[in-house]
């Protein structure tokens, strides 16, 4: 077994969103699995092992098994492209619980494919807009999280959560988000998760699973940009996001399944 850190979406060190990928020979028992990313410690760790057509991937917050993750999947492509796991004109293919996954390099970027995962509108839990301390124009959840929209940038980037009653939503997570004022970008966004352990997650690319057809109705576009992490310590240096962030598009896979193609720069920093 190897075991690296990586920063994902950034390229230099101790920025972006950090992620532990470890790359097994064999299958772990998952009680052994959760230990190993309890111990790492990081928001999430991602193991990988070899099958026929790629490799099966796993994701471990400190506390839980999740069933989809953005920045880890970063990393894991990104390490087994560096460390000569997989030849860099190949597809990276990940046998998940979300279905198939799919990265790939592209013009000095990886892509990513990942599942669309729009949020329909819901009843407001008493408790959220409590623990957030917000006022909110629009309260929606997919399968995972709740979607709450609020007035404006500034109400993103200032905003305290009380994270113990945040405990009480009944959701893995709580994206946050607000039409940008920056005309280089569509939107900005903030995500808690504390019943998985992640008080907050800088860059959360299964977020964007539901901001991506969300922001895309509303602004009307086939290809929209974001900044996430807004207002957190570890957010991407502002320079690699403006020539970076997250560019992203609507469509569907070879099986017909409804996808966000999220195009994100394909650098991360390898720690360890």
């Amino acid at each position: 077994m190897k075991i690296y850190q990586v920063d994902a979406f950034t390229e230099k060190p101790f920025s972006g969103n950090p992620a532990g990928v470890c790359v097994l020979s064999e299958k772990l028992d998952e009680k052994l699995m959760q230990n190993i990313a309890s111990e790492m410690n990081l928001s999430e760790t991602a193991f990988l092992v070899k099958n026929d057509d790629g490799y099966d991937l796993r994701w471990f917050t400190p506390d839980s098994e999740i069933d989809l993750c953005g920045h880890a999947t970063l990393a894991s492509a990104h390490i087994l492209w560096e460390k000569g796991y997989l030849e860099t004109d190949l597809e990276a293919k990940y046998s998940t619980k979300s279905g198939l996954l799919t990265a790939k390099i592209n013009d000095g970027w990886i892509e990513l494919n990942f599942p669309a995962l729009p949020e329909e509108k819901t009843e407001l839990p008493a408790e959220l807009l409590e623990a957030l301390g917000v006022e909110a124009s629009y309260v929606g959840k997919n399968i995972f999280d709740y979607l709450v929209e609020v007035e404006s940038e500034e109400t993103v980037r200032t905003m305290k959560p009380d994270f113990p009653k945040l405990l009480e939503v009944p959701a893995r997570g709580v994206i946050v988000t607000a039409k940008s004022n920056a005309g280089e970008y569509d939107f900005v966004s903030r995500f808690f998760a504390p019943e998985i352990g992640v008080w907050e997650d800088p860059v959360t690319g299964s977020a964007h699973c539901c901001l991506g057809p969300y922001w895309q109705k509303k602004v009307e576009q086939g290809r929209i940009r974001c900044l996430p992490g807004f207002g957190t310590r570890r957010r991407p240096e502002s320079k690699s996001y403006r020539e970076t962030d997250f560019n992203f598009r609507e469509g569907s896979d070879s099986a017909g399944r409804r996808i966000i193609n999220l195009k994100i720069r394909g650098s991360g920093k390898l720690i360890q």
